[in-house]
C-alpha cells in the first residue's frame, strides 16, 4: 500500500522516525528511516513466529523497541513530495530478528537491492541478533532475509553490532561501516554481499574509531577525499549531534574536523544519526537526520528533516543549518543553472 504526501517543510514527512538514510534508486530519492514511535494509530507486525514470540519476551528493554519490528520508506522525485511505502521490511522475513529493527542500509548490487538492518539490540555474544541482510528485487521491497542469520552476530573490537552503513568506493568493492558503544568498524565484504573478506593485511574487522564517537556511521567521498562521519551524544538528549573527519581512503587514517550539526533551541533539539545524498551529475549535496521537536522530551519523538549541506572552499564541510523550511524542490537529472551556464557563442 502506499498514500501519497507532500510537503515542503520540515518534519518532510508525518511521524516519528528515525535514523534515515537517503539514497538515488531509478531516479528517485528514497529514504528508510527507523521507526520510532507511533503516531496516531498504532502500525504494527500483523503476526510473530512462536521464536520470535519467545525472544520477545526474553528481553527487557524500552517499550518502544518492540514496536520496530519493521521498515516504512518514502520515495521522491524532488525531495519535496514524498511517496509512503509501508512495511518494505518486516520481521515476518527474517525468522532470527523479532524486535529493535533499526537503522536500515540498502545498496544496489547484481541488479538487486540489498538491505543491511540491525536486529535484537544484543549486549552481548551469548544472545541472537546483529546485522542481517535482506534482499529485493524492487526499492520499495518487500526485502528478505538473504542469509538465514545475522551477517555479524557478535562484538568486534568492543563495538555492538548495530547501525550499518554500506559504502561503494570507486574500485566497486563495498565496505561496510558499522558500530555503537563508541566503537566503529569497517568490513570488507564479498561481490554478493553475503560475506566478510579479509584487508590485504589480514585482518577482518578493523576499527576505525574516531574521538567521539558513539554510533551511526556513514562514510562520502568527494574529490579524492573520503569522510567519515559518525553521531555523539546520547539518542535521547539534546547533546546528540553529527561530526566528522577526513581520511586519503575509506579506511583512513582520519582527521577530526569537528561538528557540523547540532541542536538549534529555535528550531529541534537531539540532531543526528544522519545521511547524506549527492544530486547525480552534480556537487549539491543535502544531509537527512533526525531531530527532536522543542515540546517535547520523548526520546523516541523524533522526526526526518532534510537540508543542505555545503562544502568550503578548501574542502571542509560548513555547519549545517538547521531549517524549518526545509529545501526546494531538486529534480533529479535537472541541472541548476550557473553564472557562467548559457548558449556557447
Amino acid at each position: 500500500m502506499m498514500c501519497g504526501l507532500a510537503s515542503a517543510s520540515n518534519p518532510i514527512v508525518p511521524g516519528w522516525y528515525a535514523d534515515p538514510e537517503i539514497r538515488v534508486f531509478a531516479g528517485r530519492y528514497w529514504i528508510y528511516p527507523t521507526y520510532s514511535d507511533h503516531y496516531g494509530k498504532p502500525d504494527v507486525t500483523s503476526r510473530f513466529s512462536a521464536a520470535q514470540k519467545l525472544a520477545r519476551q526474553r528481553k527487557t528493554v524500552r517499550p518502544s523497541y518492540g514496536m520496530q519490528t519493521f521498515f516504512n520508506a518514502f520515495s521522491s522525485p524532488d525531495l519535496v513530495h514524498w511517496t509512503k511505502h509501508e512495511h518494505v521490511f518486516d520481521v515476518r522475513n527474517a525468522a532470527w530478528a523479532a524486535y529493535a529493527i533499526w537503522a536500515p542500509s540498502v545498496i544496489q548490487a547484481n541488479g538487486r537491492y540489498y538491505m543491511f538492518f540491525s536486529a535484537n539490540d544484543i549486549q552481548s555474544d551469548a544472545e541472537l541478533g546483529g546485522i542481517g541482510l535482506a534482499v529485493s528485487d524492487r526499492p520499495g521491497g518487500p526485502f528478505k532475509d538473504a542469509i538465514g542469520k545475522p551477517l555479524v552476530g557478535a562484538f568486534h573490537n568492543g563495538a555492538q553490532p548495530i547501525d550499518p552503513f554500506a559504502f561503494r568506493d570507486h574500485d566497486g568493492q563495498v565496505y561496510l561501516f558499522y558500530g555503537g558503544w563508541k566503537h566503529c568498524n569497517v568490513v570488507r565484504l564479498s561481490p554478493d554481499l553475503k560475506r566478510i573478506l579479509p584487508f590485504a593485511d589480514g585482518s577482518t574487522y578493523k576499527e576505525v574509531t574516531p574521538p567521539g564517537y558513539v554510533e551511526g556511521s556513514f562514510m562520502i567521498e568527494r574529490k579524492g577525499v573520503y569522510y567519515l562521519m559518525w553521531s555523539e551524544g546520547g539518542w535521547t538528549g539534546p547533546d546528540y549531534s553529527v561530526a566528522y573527519a577526513t581520511g586519503p581512503g575509506p579506511t583512513g587514517p582520519f582527521t577530526p574536523r569537528g561538528k557540523i550539526l547540532s541542536e538549534d533551541l529555535r528550531i529541534a533539539r537531539g540532531a543526528g544519526h544522519h545521511s547524506v545524498v549527492n544530486v547525480p551529475g552534480t556537487d549539491d549535496w543535502y544531509i537527512a537526520y533526525h531531530r527532536r521537536p522543542l515540546d517535547t522530551d520523548r526520546g523516541e519523538h523524533r522526526q526526518i528533516a532534510i537540508d543542505r549541506m555545503v562544502f568550503a572552499a578548501d574542502g571542509r564541510i560548513e555547519p549545517v543549518v538547521m531549517t524549518e523550511a526545509g529545501v526546494k524542490p531538486r529534480p533529479i537529472g535537472v541541472q541548476k543553472p550557473t553564472r557562467n551556464s548559457g548558449r556557447a557563442m
